[in-house]
């Protein structure tokens, strides 16, 4: 969001997947989080890696890398694969979700939310 972290990701996204977990929740603020998953992709850094943070949750493999200036989520290189959280992809041409996981622990209000009404901008 404040543009001091700048970073390009070459390789091909295995796979696409919105993760229910609590652990998701918490960092997210939200439902889910989206995030895309690249194994043998390259990541680098053109800018402001003195902003980067990595917060690992305490006996877990749950990690999130953000920006130390705006919070912003950023990508982050674990267990030989890229993730890349949706969002932080500036032009937005992304393929689909490829599934919902850990539904098992999804946020008791996250259901049916496609019915609910849309509202384009900001409620008048």
């Amino acid at each position: 969001m404040c543009q001091k972290v700048r970073f390009e990701i070459e390789g091909h996204f295995d796979a696409f997947f919105l993760c229910h977990c609590t652990y998701c929740q918490k960092d997210t603020g939200s439902a889910h989080a989206a995030n895309l998953f690249a194994k043998g992709a390259k990541l680098t850094w053109f800018s402001g890696e003195a902003c980067i943070k990595t917060f690992t949750v305490p006996g877990t493999r749950h990690s999130k890398c953000f920006c130390t200036e705006c919070g912003a989520a950023l990508p982050r290189s674990e267990m030989g694969m890229i993730v890349l959280p949706a969002g932080s992809v500036d032009d937005g041409r992304l393929k689909q979700p490829d599934a919902h996981i850990m539904m098992g622990s999804k946020a008791n209000w996250d259901d049916a939310l496609d019915k609910l009404v849309k509202i384009k901008g900001l409620p008048g």
